[in-house]
């Protein structure tokens, strides 16, 4: 077991930047060896996400291509959102399904919840498996409709090598659900 570190003491922090979508913060830190430093970070909303892989059925997974700003591409992955005030993980993982690829889940399985990017970004993502889907379909906020791409589950090597799979939170999601399937299955 690891020694438990002593946290920085932040001296002090202010809002360096504010855009409609994140609130950079700077901090005045001073570490427990007297150093002291200067960090930014995206402040969370406190919030969170959520990622879900669904299965239509035991070999078929349900993934959406859609435009990603940031590369300025059209991605593939699973489905994701913000967590809406008053909602739980496993309600926003069931709207999300819902709004992104017409669907809600009677089985949720919680496989963990991630830091995006610790370094930088104070918020997490809930990741969940899917199944036994039924058909239901919320009203979502999509500038346009999302792909809905079927994939079976026994080509995942294929999905890997894809050039449009490159989201290192899917990517995550589907090696965390492959190993809590490989565990079910007795591997």
């Amino acid at each position: 077991m690891t020694k438990q570190r002593q946290l920085p003491t932040i001296l002090s922090s202010k809002v360096s930047a504010k855009s409609k979508f994140f609130t950079v913060e700077q901090l005045n830190l001073r570490f427990s060896n007297g150093v002291e430093r200067q960090y930014e970070r995206m402040k969370s909303g406190g919030r969170g996400s959520v990622m879900v892989v669904p299965f239509l059925d035991p070999d078929t997974l349900l993934l959406i291509r859609e435009y990603a700003c940031g590369t300025h591409h059209y991605e593939l992955g699973f489905v994701k959102g913000l967590i809406d005030p008053g909602e739980t993980p496993e309600q926003a993982a069931n709207r999300e399904l819902k709004e992104e690829i017409g669907y809600g889940a009677n089985k949720l399985i919680a496989l963990k919840s991630l830091a995006m990017a610790p370094g930088y970004f104070g918020s997490s993502m809930h990741i969940f498996i899917a199944s036994d889907l039924y058909q239901e379909t919320l009203e979502g906020d999509e500038p346009e409709s999302l792909e809905l791409v079927p994939w079976a589950y026994h080509q995942l090597d294929q999905l890997m090598d894809d050039p449009d799979f490159n989201d290192a939170r899917s990517i995550a999601a589907l090696l965390m659900t492959q190993r809590k399937l490989n565990e079910a299955a007795g591997g």
